[in-house]
């Protein structure tokens, strides 16, 4: 009797001890956004409704702080551009003092997001470098829109002290800023349509610049993160022209230590739901497998969305060792 107590003592303990690994898949993720205002707070919250994981997405202070709080272990999957997700991975730029970042792991890419210069009419602004001796808002510190600006304005060998006056708003405030002519200009790394770029153009009298010419090429050309873009006409209205510009995409990311069933039941929310998350925004429409698994993605796949990929017949393992663990 004692023996056959013990022994069921033991099973019992065992079940206790093994009830966590069952159960963390269904533990809550969170996903790092960025601004309310932004498309990834959209992007986030979209992959939350097709995923059949407890998910919730959160608003945060951008890019590098979503990835420092990945490496940190604050949160378990986020978002981030192309481009600051690259200088996380090699411990450059912002994230020099920190160096590479060897467990971050790519989940997939989603939207280009053209670099948006936004000015008031009445600016005299037709150019990017008409911004020099201007108020220009650049972003909050951590967000990807000021990572972009900051790599464009080294590039043009110009500093803070260029502008007239510089400004570190979130996304969600720049528009307003501009509406009461506090800033002439605001730059914004971002999906189109999007609220805050609508926002200041019904209300404040604004218009969208191209960004483009030999500088912007030859940054194109030197960094493999970055791309030519445009914003397609008439998103903002009628009379809005076609604009010529540069982007980098949006990625989704996580840790090595992220639980590869959450990473392996995320990617497959999303991609055997396809159409339904595409159709969340119009920046998701031209999105296809076959480059949301390619482009923009530094940081090696993670296990979860590996064998995901694998099942789908999208990676095989030659082309995964080649293509994508680099």
């Amino acid at each position: 009797m004692k023996r056959s107590a013990g022994l069921l003592a033991i099973g019992l303990t065992s079940l206790f001890l093994w009830a966590p690994s069952s159960t963390q898949a269904d533990s809550a993720l969170t996903i790092a956004t960025a601004s309310p205002a932004g498309v990834y707070h959209l992007a986030g919250r979209a992959i939350c409704r097709v995923v059949d994981i407890p998910c919730t997405a959160e608003s945060s202070d951008g890019s590098s702080a979503n990835l420092r709080a990945v490496r940190q272990g604050d949160v378990e999957v986020a978002l981030a551009q192309s481009d600051i997700h690259f200088y996380a991975v090699n411990g450059s730029e912002a994230f020099r003092a920190a160096g590479p970042d060897a467990g971050l792991r790519s989940l997939f890419s989603l939207h280009s997001e053209p670099f948006t210069l936004v000015v008031r009419r009445d600016a005299g602004i037709h150019a990017f470098d008409d911004l020099l001796q201007r108020s220009v808002n650049i972003g909050n510190p951590g967000s990807g829109q000021r990572g972009t600006m900051l790599r464009l304005m080294d590039s043009r060998g110009w500093s803070r002290s260029s502008f007239r006056m510089v400004n570190d708003l979130p996304a969600d405030q720049q528009a307003m800023e501009l509406c009461h002519g506090n800033i002439d200009a605001m730059v914004y790394t971002v999906g189109h349509p999007n609220a805050s770029v609508a926002q200041a153009i019904r209300l404040c009298n604004a218009e969208l610049i191209d960004v483009e010419g030999d500088a912007i090429d030859r940054l194109v050309e030197a960094y493999p993160f970055f791309s030519p873009a445009w914003i397609a006409g008439g998103l903002y209205g009628p009379d809005q022209p076609a604009v010529r510009t540069f982007g980098v995409r949006a990625t989704l990311v996580a840790s090595a230590d992220t639980d590869p069933e959450q990473v392996y039941r995320l990617v497959a929310g999303v991609f055997d739901n396809f159409q339904r998350f595409k159709a969340h925004h119009p920046a998701f429409g031209m999105l296809t497998p076959q480059a949301m698994i390619r482009d923009g993605l530094t940081a090696p796949l993670h296990e979860g969305a590996l064998r995901y990929y694998r099942e789908q017949g999208w990676l095989d393992d030659g082309a995964m060792t080649a293509e994508v663990i680099r």
